[in-house]
């Protein structure tokens, strides 16, 4: 008997979860011979639940909610000895990895359009002793980023992410890193280093655009940046999109990395949108670690 768990997050995308539980329920009942909901209360119970699943060995597991709600789940899953297949129907702000994985925005869309034949492999990314599906950036303009209250992103949307990263461009604040990139030690100075798994950040599709799901790699970027004038001259590099490295942004795949700053400074990195640990950062990639559920190839 297959079953799948469904993890909803009832807070998500303006409380949007609540209507679109039962619909998502429905779809998935036409999959599974049972499918079981379970309703998060608080941080964490997504990750209980999906390694909760793990244990029970179910056939698949979903996740209804915003970035945040998608990684706990993740990071339920990732390296558990069974690993279901994992889903979600995407609700709240960017929602990154839905559109890397060509699902629709629109969740009921997304529902509607699930198909349990379309499945690809996932790679994930671990990050000291947690895991991460797109992003993790540290710097003024990542923190800038990652302060965004709920409010602002419940009514502008990653509008809100631009506005408070244009915001701290004109911060004159950088800071001293030591980057280990597997095995080469490197010294850099920049306000911003960013390392992502995939193709979309922000919201903003083909940044990365070699980066894909499943390749293996991370890849990092970081500024160069010594004054405002450097950082505004990142800018056209960066909405091209970036594949190499240029005068101004520094370019890298990799699978294994260490970050440390020499300032005594209050760094908090952002972790798929939210606050992760502290520095010193160790990165690795998980390679085709999950099988997913995705959406329709692009043309």
């Amino acid at each position: 008997m297959k079953k799948a768990v469904l993890i909803v997050n009832p807070s998500s995308g303006n409380e949007e979860a609540k209507k679109y539980s039962g619909q998502a329920r429905e779809k998935l009942e036409q999959f599974f011979d049972e499918v079981e909901v379970r309703e998060t209360e608080k941080g964490g119970d997504a990750t209980k639940f999906a390694r909760e699943a793990a244990e029970a060995r179910v056939d698949s597991v979903f996740a209804m909610g915003g970035d945040g709600t998608v990684n706990e789940a993740i990071s339920g899953l990732a390296e558990q000895k069974y690993r279901p297949k994992f889903g979600f129907f995407p609700l709240g702000t960017v929602n990154d990895l839905g559109r890397s994985l060509n699902i629709p925005m629109d969740p009921q869309e997304a529902i509607a359009s699930f198909d349990s034949e379309r499945k690809t492999s996932l790679d994930i990314g671990k990050i000291n002793e947690d895991y991460f599906m797109n992003i993790v950036s540290v710097g003024s303009i990542p923190e800038a980023i990652s302060d965004v209250d709920v409010e602002e992103k419940t009514k502008f949307g990653k509008l809100a992410y631009f506005v408070n990263g244009v915001k701290e461009v004109f911060n004159d604040e950088n800071y001293h890193f030591t980057l280990e990139i597997d095995g080469e030690k490197t010294e850099i100075e920049s306000s911003a280093v960013v390392i992502v798994l995939t193709r979309t950040i922000g919201g903003f599709t083909h940044i990365v655009p070699e980066a894909k799901n499943n390749d293996g790699n991370l890849y990092l970027l970081y500024l160069k940046d010594q004054s405002i004038t450097d950082r505004l001259k990142s800018v056209p590099d960066i909405i091209k999109g970036v594949d190499q490295s240029t005068e101004n942004i520094e370019y890298t795949p990799f699978k294994e990395g260490r970050l440390t700053v020499k300032e005594d400074a209050d760094l908090h990195p952002s972790v798929d949108g939210d606050e992760g640990p502290e520095l010193p950062l160790s990165f690795k990639v998980l390679p085709q670690h999950l099988e997913v559920y995705c959406g329709e190839e692009e043309n």
